[in-house]
């Protein structure tokens, strides 16, 4: 399958030479689809490879990321795909690389971003290894260590099967439902000299031009049946980043006179000012949420993250009519459990949400254009006592007011409603399989995607998260890339604290032993400390409510200047007192139904 949407690449190399080495020619098909970065640990199984980006590749790249962890470079890439849409190159260094490298895999499998994974590989041909270390690098089927969470994969061992490899690769990642795709390259083919440089396969740049669509038979079911409903509800899952699609959806909903429920995991899909737009948007399925569920006759769910569980959590009525716009059962092959429940639609669109809006608008009538109504930015506390994640999210807030911010990540304690959503790039999610440590990666990537953009890139992530993946910003400052992290450091991994409290309460046993295996203290690590051993700059721990608005303007304006800048701020919990008390209080009824 070749689609092209911009440019199809001709068979001459970019610069008129002529590849010598086998890598060379992959160098030329990378230079071809015009990928601009490829992040990698560097490792011998592609010292060809490597050479051939140094040496050959010239000014046209790809661009070289060095990461101090496959698991980095692959979050790095992802980061990259949630602002672009677009695929980033990633090199990992034979099945150890690949092993360090599954969990940010998994996170991208599950987050549906497109990633060109090249891995690498000891001479299959046994004749060929080194002494040992090319034994211990080389795996009968690599990718299977993968394949259930990458979307296709292959092991070329010609340097033809291989550019035909790679070209296959880019179309299907490209292609949606997107996923990473997974090329393991023979360390012999990338140092293979050659006599007769083949033909490169034809590639094109950029997101692929055809991508899957409902029929139209299919659209106007849905949207008569969106038509006739009095109370109709819009769950919005991950979506485009582009304005275009952003309208479109603010568009549908007006006319189908719906109200729109967000998640917290997806991103800005909508205005959160908007009168349509439910309150309290998290990464669980609030109160209002649930009410206004409840209340639908008809629900349209445009790529909604586990909507048979959002239904059943809900108690939405079977009567209910259901129209789902989702590629998901396109990629399910049952190892993970992340397509989550089997939800019966009335109507399936095999097609991306965004794809289905633009489809529906077709049929429908333009309702009326609603103003939206931005709060003015809160005052920053001054008091003197400690913060909290309300505390924190004001004063940014505030510090940042009129700054066209992205917030790349947010902590699951987060209050949806403490800020304002009014462009596809306010915020980007989470993200996809809740693999702890990848947040300062993802920052990484994304503020490089928007490096160029006017945007401030901002993450709030957990000390957890933070302390797993604090060797990312070491790229940052490496590649001059300004990104702002400040860490909500509740000097625990609370989210377990407070599942050991929901035991604790079900047998009847001490909660305030709850911390015990959970507390990061005695001591508590110095988390600017780590950032400044990278090259950073780093402030904190700020723990009261006096010095934060100081230090988190002092941040800006450095992150402004063009540095990596980390602000650890010690927080009191790991939730906002609402959340916290909504989430005990479900938990707790739960599993009093389920306690013997």
């Amino acid at each position: 399958m070749t689609t092209t949407d911009d440019v199809r690449a001709d068979a001459a190399p970019p610069t008129g030479r002529t590849p010598q080495w086998g890598s060379d020619a992959i160098v030329d098909l990378l230079q071809h689809a015009g990928i601009r970065h490829i992040a990698l640990n560097p490792g011998a199984s592609f010292r060809g490879l490597h050479d051939s980006l140094v040496n050959y590749a010239g000014d046209a790249g790809p661009h070289l990321l060095l990461c101090l962890h496959e698991e980095h470079a692959v979050a790095i890439a992802h980061g990259w795909a949630k602002v672009t849409g677009e695929p980033m190159a990633v090199a990992l260094h034979s099945n150890v690389g690949l092993m360090h490298a599954t969990m940010a895999l998994y996170n991208a499998w599950c987050d549906r971003v497109p990633m060109l994974v090249i891995g690498a590989t000891g001479p299959l041909d046994a004749a060929k290894r080194r002494p040992w270390i090319d034994w211990i690098h080389t795996a009968a089927d690599q990718p299977a260590l993968v394949r259930n969470f990458v979307k296709w994969d292959d092991t070329p061992t010609s340097v033809p099967a291989s550019l035909e490899s790679l070209a296959r690769a880019w179309d299907i990642t490209r292609t949606a439902p997107t996923a990473p795709t997974y090329v393991v390259l023979d360390s012999a083919v990338q140092e293979q000299q050659l006599t007769d440089p083949p033909q490169p396969p034809a590639i094109s740049k950029g997101r692929a031009a055809d991508q899957p669509t409902a029929s139209a038979d299919s659209i106007a079911r849905a949207a008569a049946v969106l038509a006739r409903a009095t109370s109709p509800v819009i769950l919005l899952g991950p979506g485009r980043r582009d304005e275009t699609a952003w309208t479109n959806r603010i568009k549908l909903a007006e006319a189908l006179g719906a109200r729109v429920i967000t998640d917290l995991k997806a991103g800005s899909t909508f205005p959160s000012r908007h009168p349509a737009h439910v309150p309290g948007p998290g990464f669980f399925l609030g109160r209002h949420a649930q009410e206004a569920l409840r209340a639908a006759d008809a629900v349209l769910a445009l790529g909604w993250i586990d909507l048979a569980g959002t239904l059943a959590q809900a108690a939405v009525p079977g009567s209910t009519a259901v129209v789902s716009a989702t590629l998901e059962p396109l990629l399910a092959n049952g190892w993970s459990k992340d397509h989550q429940g089997r939800a019966p639609a009335d109507v399936w669109l095999p097609a991306e949400p965004d794809t289905a809006v633009a489809d529906l608008l077709t049929h429908l009538t333009p309702g009326p254009s609603t103003p939206l109504n931005p709060r003015p930015a809160p005052e920053p506390a001054t008091d003197a006592g400690p913060i909290d994640l309300p505390h924190l999210s004001a004063t940014l807030r505030s510090v940042l007011d009129g700054a066209d911010t992205t917030l790349v990540r947010l902590p699951l304690g987060w209050d949806g409603d403490s800020w304002d959503f009014e462009h596809p790039l306010d915020y980007l999610g989470y993200d996809g399989g809740g693999g702890i440590g990848s947040g300062p990666g993802m920052t990484v990537g994304a503020a490089l995607a928007l490096r160029d953009s006017g945007r401030l890139p901002v993450s709030v992530l957990g000390d957890g998260d933070y302390l797993m993946g604090v060797q990312a910003i070491w790229t940052a400052v490496n590649q001059r890339i300004p990104a702002l992290i400040i860490v909500a450091n509740n000097r625990s991994y609370f989210n377990d604290e407070v599942h050991q409290e929901k035991v604790a309460l079900v047998r009847d046993r001490d909660v305030t032993r709850k911390w015990v295996g959970q507390r990061i203290a005695d001591p508590a690590p110095d988390l600017a400390a780590l950032a400044r051993a990278q090259g950073a700059v780093g402030y904190g721990p700020i723990t009261g409510q006096a010095d934060l608005a100081g230090t988190l303007r002092t941040a800006v304006q450095d992150t402004r200047a063009g540095a990596t800048v980390i602000v650890d701020v010690v927080v009191e919990t790991g939730y906002a007192p609402a959340m916290a008390a909504a989430l005990t209080r479900e938990d707790r009824a739960d599993e009093a139904g389920r306690k013997p």
